[in-house]
């Protein structure tokens, strides 16, 4: 599976989408339209809003499928939440686990999530171990 990854700048935040973790929630543009909207191209607009609302909504997002970073920090090193790991299994959905982990993919890599990342638990994702929103198409449910 080939991983891609689209950025976004406005000159002071760049939102980063990595659309193969997208769980299709529509979180993103119900909350912040004039940003995020799946009908344009390309569908975000980071000029649509001010710095502070794109990363509010960003932040909302539950699969880590969109994230940000301030132009100003980006050589810093990435920030890590210092917090318990909380593992949520949602309705008919997939399984949340919120805070630092780490992943072993099947070809042996690690890779490490900070925020919230989205497990498959209808066995029907093409991008296991994560959710790709299929449990929808296939009528999962928990």
């Amino acid at each position: 599976m080939k991983d891609i990854v689209k950025k976004y700048t406005n000159g002071e935040v760049t939102v980063v989408w990595k659309p193969d973790l997208c769980v299709h929630s529509t979180i993103c543009f119900k909350g912040l339209g004039e940003v995020f909207d799946p009908r344009k191209r390309p569908w975000v607009n980071p000029e649509g809003a001010a710095t502070e609302k794109i990363v509010e909504q960003v932040k909302k997002c539950p699969s880590g499928a969109l994230s940000h970073y301030l132009n100003r920090d980006a050589g810093d090193e990435k920030i890590e939440v210092q917090a318990e790991t909380i593992v949520e299994p949602v309705k008919d959905g997939p399984l949340m686990v919120y805070g630092n982990v780490v992943i072993k993919t099947a070809s042996g890599e690690l890779e490490r999530k900070h925020t919230a990342t989205a497990f498959c638990r209808c066995g029907g994702s093409a991008n296991k171990p994560f959710c790709d929103g299929t449990h929808r198409k296939i009528g999962f449910q928990s």
